[in-house]
């Protein structure tokens, strides 16, 4: 596939084929599952049902489509926000211009809670509030896995709680989407069990050397920390920890590669017991906080 304009493919298999060569030409590092996501999406199918129906025989309104969407990969639109969808802890979430993409490292966030619950740290119904929501794939995960749970969420960004909103509805989640400031919500709606928030940590500096999928796609009030103060977010959470999370109570914050050892020295100047748990890649990815005395 030397561009998209050259004569189709007639069945999967050689679009498939095409696709792939297109965008690994076009400098993307996962260019064999891409193309077969986009090329599967383009034919309204899953990548399993595609690769069993390689010789398909394709019309040609399914070879513009594939085309479309690889061209639209080939100027580095994310994947994600192409199909319109991403997997978070085995569920596919809506997602979309104006919403943070789910990354599978926060899956973390959903892990440890879970544990907790199983190891007797939570209350029988727990109170969860996510602050700076998004598509809402932390706050639906956690309500769907702990049924028992009273689940809310915030954003800044009307945009993003549509996206949040349609997941919730689709997936049938009990949580409660509020829109706003979060510390002016969070505190208007707390105390918590669990206080949990992957806030903005990337410093504007760093924004050059992001992949152009992440700076020129992404929402940047979701990335970017205040100039300057790339540890403001957690501070502020630091700050209204007591008066936000119930006794016994735990806050979960996700961090930037290089916060860890500054986030612990904010809490232990607050007088906070916190520690850092790492992520699978070895990078230290959350400070929990906690539990509250």
């Amino acid at each position: 596939m030397s561009s998209p304009e050259t004569p189709g493919p007639q069945n999967v298999g050689e679009m498939q084929t095409m696709a792939r060569s297109f965008l690994q030409r076009k400098g993307i590092e996962e260019s064999r599952l891409e193309a077969d996501l986009l090329v599967a999406h383009a034919l309204k199918m899953d990548r399993l049902g595609m690769l069993l129906h390689l010789d398909k025989p394709l019309l040609p309104e399914e070879v513009d489509t594939a085309r479309e969407l690889l061209v639209r990969r080939s100027k580095r639109e994310p994947v994600a926000y192409i199909t319109g969808q991403r997997e978070f802890y085995g569920r596919n979430f809506h997602v979309g211009s104006g919403a943070l993409i789910p990354r599978p490292e926060s899956e973390l966030f959903i892990d440890l809670v879970k544990q907790w619950g199983k190891d007797g740290l939570l209350p029988q119904k727990p109170r969860f509030f996510d602050l700076g929501t998004g598509s809402g794939c932390l706050a639906i995960s956690l309500s769907l896995e702990i049924p028992d749970a009273q689940v809310g969420a915030v954003d800044l960004s009307p945009e993003a709680l549509e996206w949040a909103c349609r997941n919730g509805a689709e997936l049938g989640s009990g949580v409660t989407f509020h829109e706003g400031d979060g510390f002016e919500v969070s505190r208007a709606q707390g105390p918590f069990d669990v206080w949990l928030s992957n806030p903005p940590y990337v410093r504007l500096d760093e924004g050059a050397a992001m992949e152009p999928e992440v700076r020129d796609y992404e929402p940047a009030q979701a990335l970017f920390a205040p100039e300057g103060d790339p540890d403001h977010f957690v501070r502020r959470l630091l700050d209204d920890f007591p008066e936000v999370v119930a006794p016994g109570g735990f806050l979960l914050v996700e961090l930037g590669h290089d916060q860890a050892e500054r986030a612990l020295a904010m809490a232990a100047q607050r007088n906070l017991s916190a520690r850092i748990e790492s992520d699978l890649a070895r990078i230290p990815r959350l400070l929990i906080v906690g539990p509250r005395g």
